[in-house]
């Protein structure tokens, strides 16, 4: 990476911030895991993860009861109890805890996932490693919800287990919470949080969000995201009225030609760059790695903004960790005929917000392009704006510095999750969330990630559930 002369003095003037003083991790802990035969303890949780990803329990419509039951049966086989909450028929969540043989205190943490997935297009899968087959193939676990998210389920049902295998002297409670209905309403979440949390009060939760991709920064050097806040929410309906016709009569006050005309302007929308102090953190602690004029660089963000802005907003992922996105997902009332122009036509509209922009700010500013478009109203489906936990906290530390350990070519850091998990309602009752599943992907697996050919390594849940594993007794267990 080149610096410019004329820029010499911006160089000197932007000091790279000083990085604080990380958690230690609390002496003899390590024991614990050191008596896991982490082999047959992987595969234990591959089977486990097959299993799981067999059971039908896409959304809609659901069924996450038949998940409930078989997480449950799992844990009766190390005799532990679980309880059920069913906020709609067959549309159960599971939570089991736990207690704390030494309690100092602090509130329990809590091992979250959902139980639903979304759905997926069988016939575009090989049949032989189908969304519903949780076949083992080639060294990856195939199926709908290997990476959302039975597959950090399973690596949460077996680090519980293995906390009570061990008999790990607890100082704080350990909760254990598979949901329903995240990929949709949150029906599951919503529950817990608005009607058990006096029970719960999760201190700490552990839920999905980032996970390591190779590439992501650099080209040798995989970035493991851990999510210390998500984006906010704007959901919209755009809809365009005018008069109903014959389709062989076009007219300018049509409702389909009016919303063309409207997404044509909000298509001209420029998104502002507003690099959040998570990213910086992360660039900051890839350039310490990096070395070089390109780790200098990244270490500071008064560079960053000058020379790292063009190439973050360059990539998809990177891209949406910056800017507030608006994306057209889909249409409504197309019409009774081909040949019957509709009253009215609909847009459907995702915007998610960084922290610092409101659903109202961001609408009136989607307002504002299309005002000299006729006919047009928007309707908010969906609305709220980004919740940001602290990362000067012992477990964001311990989840860190697990994901790295005996890895030279990683390095992890806090991100603002571009899309909005169960955690947003945690986060709403003081709770630290953070979203980070151990797992080392290829940008092409990321992108089975609710696409066809869902699948995740032998290799990757063998090492996620050790990471897990140790991360969480970092925080939990008597030292």
């Amino acid at each position: 990476m080149r610096l410019v002369p004329g820029l010499i003095s911006a160089v000197f003037l932007s000091c790279a911030g000083a990085p604080r003083a990380l958690h230690e991790a609390p002496a003899g802990v390590e024991k614990f895991a050191a008596a896991i035969d982490w082999a047959k303890a992987g595969d234990e949780a591959v089977g486990v993860l097959q299993g799981y990803l067999r059971i039908d329990t896409i959304n809609p419509p659901g069924n996450e009861s038949l998940g409930v039951e078989y997480l449950k049966a799992e844990l009766a086989k190390d005799g532990l109890e679980a309880q059920v909450h069913d906020f709609a028929p067959g549309r159960g969540s599971l939570v089991a805890r736990l207690e704390a043989t030494a309690p100092n205190g602090e509130k329990p943490l809590c091992l979250l996932s959902h139980i639903d997935v979304v759905p997926a297009e069988a016939a575009t899968w090989p049949a032989d490693t189908g969304p519903l087959s949780g076949a083992l193939k080639d060294g990856m676990v195939w199926g709908r919800g290997a990476l959302d998210m039975k597959g950090m389920g399973t690596l949460e049902l077996q680090t519980f287990r293995w906390l009570s295998r061990q008999h790990v002297p607890l100082k704080r409670d350990v909760i254990l919470l598979a949901v329903a209905d995240e990929e949709v309403g949150e029906g599951g979440m919503r529950l817990l949080t608005e009607q058990l949390w006096g029970e719960l009060d999760c201190g700490h939760i552990i839920n999905e969000g980032g996970m390591g991709v190779r590439g992501l920064l650099t080209p040798d050097q995989t970035t493991f995201a851990i999510s210390v806040g998500e984006k906010g929410v704007l959901w919209l309906r755009v809809t365009a009225e005018g008069e109903a016709g014959h389709g062989s009569t076009p007219t300018d006050n049509r409702a389909p030609t009016r919303l063309v005309q409207a997404l044509a302007k909000l298509a001209t929308r420029e998104a502002k760059v507003r690099i959040q102090p998570s990213m910086y953190e992360l660039l900051r602690r890839s350039g310490a790695k990096n070395g070089g004029v390109q780790g200098f660089v990244m270490q500071r963000p008064a560079l960053v903004d000058l020379f790292a802005t063009k190439k973050l907003m360059s990539k998809p992922p990177t891209r949406a960790g910056i800017t507030d996105t608006c994306q057209v997902t889909g249409f409504e009332g197309k019409g009774s005929a081909t040949n019957v122009i509709p009253s009215a036509t609909t847009a459907i509209m995702d915007c998610r917000l960084l922290p610092g922009t409101s659903p109202r700010a961001l609408q009136a500013e989607l307002e504002g392009l299309v005002a000299g478009v006729e006919g047009i109203k928007f309707e908010v489906v969906h609305a709220f704006e980004a919740g940001v936990s602290e990362t000067d906290d012992a477990f964001f530390d311990a989840l860190a510095r697990q994901a790295v350990a005996g890895r030279e070519d990683a390095v992890a850091g806090p991100v603002i999750s571009p899309g909005y998990t169960d955690s947003i309602l945690a986060r709403a009752k003081g709770t630290r969330a953070y979203g980070f599943v151990p797992f080392d992907v290829t940008p092409e697996e990321l992108a089975t990630f609710h696409g066809r050919d869902e699948r995740v390594s032998v290799k990757n849940v063998h090492r996620g559930l050790e990471v897990l594993f140790r991360a969480v007794v970092d925080v939990v267990a008597v030292p």
